[in-house]
């Protein structure tokens, strides 16, 4: 199935709230864990993981290839985050038609959705638009720069000059959503559908987490376009910090879009 609406487009762009030092999200998504949706057995929630732990809301972790089942409704979850992994959007795996068809239940019940990389181009298929490899079979796997739109800087001010990323892959920008933040190979690199959002590169990768992708992905290295492997870690020196900060900020104004259900009357 293919959730598509226009709806989105003509949303108002209402800014995240700005975090007061000590605080957490509204009390309405205060315990409520978040559903994290991950690809490989070793994958780690990582820095978004961190983000959420911090705000006090645990992690409902659930690998769908591997057997795990999707809740039929958000109701019990402050919100979904579906990471990225090796495979494609466009793979026939029966798990992978499977999570694009549930991305259908966030953004009909509104609920918090962040896909990151593999998971806003599911995101994006869900909505209608094409995934696929870069025409001149450019990836980027290292820092690349990217830059926010008018909207990208309504919604979240301080975005990093540059960001991780570790993919092949790009997608359209769906009909009726927002662009957030552009590239130059890759145009799309983060967009909004209502609640529901998508980011191309990788604000969760930790340091931990880049020696391994670094050690086990060394063939990524010989693709047109990426970086080499000393290169990801000077630039993360540089650029890490800002990506940091922009992560806190944007996590906790993401779980604040969870809307506020009206009680059944007695």
């Amino acid at each position: 199935m293919s959730f598509r609406t226009d709806r989105f487009g003509s949303a108002e762009v209402v800014p995240f709230p700005r975090r007061t030092p000590g605080a957490r999200v509204f009390d309405s998504a205060n315990g409520l864990p978040v559903l994290i949706i991950l690809h490989q057995e070793s994958s780690t929630p990582g820095r978004v993981g961190n983000a959420l732990r911090a705000l006090g809301h645990r992690l409902d972790i659930r690998r769908p290839r591997f057997g795990d089942p999707l809740p039929e409704t958000l109701d019990q979850h402050a919100g979904a985050v579906v990471f990225g992994g090796p495979m494609s959007a466009n793979d026939s795996d029966d798990y992978i038609r499977r999570e694009i068809d549930w991305i259908e239940i966030p953004l009909r019940e509104q609920r918090p959705f962040l896909g990151i990389c593999l998971g806003a181009q599911m995101l994006a298929m869900q909505l209608g638009a094409r995934v696929a490899p870069h025409a001149d079979a450019l990836t980027q796997i290292g820092y690349y720069p990217i830059r926010p739109t008018a909207a990208g800087h309504a919604l979240c001010p301080a975005w990093p000059a540059q960001v991780y990323h570790w993919h092949r892959e790009g997608f359209e920008l769906p009909v009726g959503t927002e662009l957030l933040a552009e590239g130059d190979d890759f145009p799309v690199q983060a967009f909004r559908a209502g609640n529901a959002f998508g980011v191309q590169f990788h604000p969760d990768v930790t340091y931990a987490m880049m020696h391994r992708w670094t050690t086990r992905g060394y063939d990524g290295f010989s693709a047109p376009g990426a970086r080499q492997r000393h290169h990801h870690f000077a630039d993360r020196a540089v650029y890490d910090a800002a990506e940091r900060a922009w992560l806190d900020h944007f996590m906790n104004g993401w779980l604040a879009r969870r809307p506020v259900l009206a009680q059944a009357a007695e």
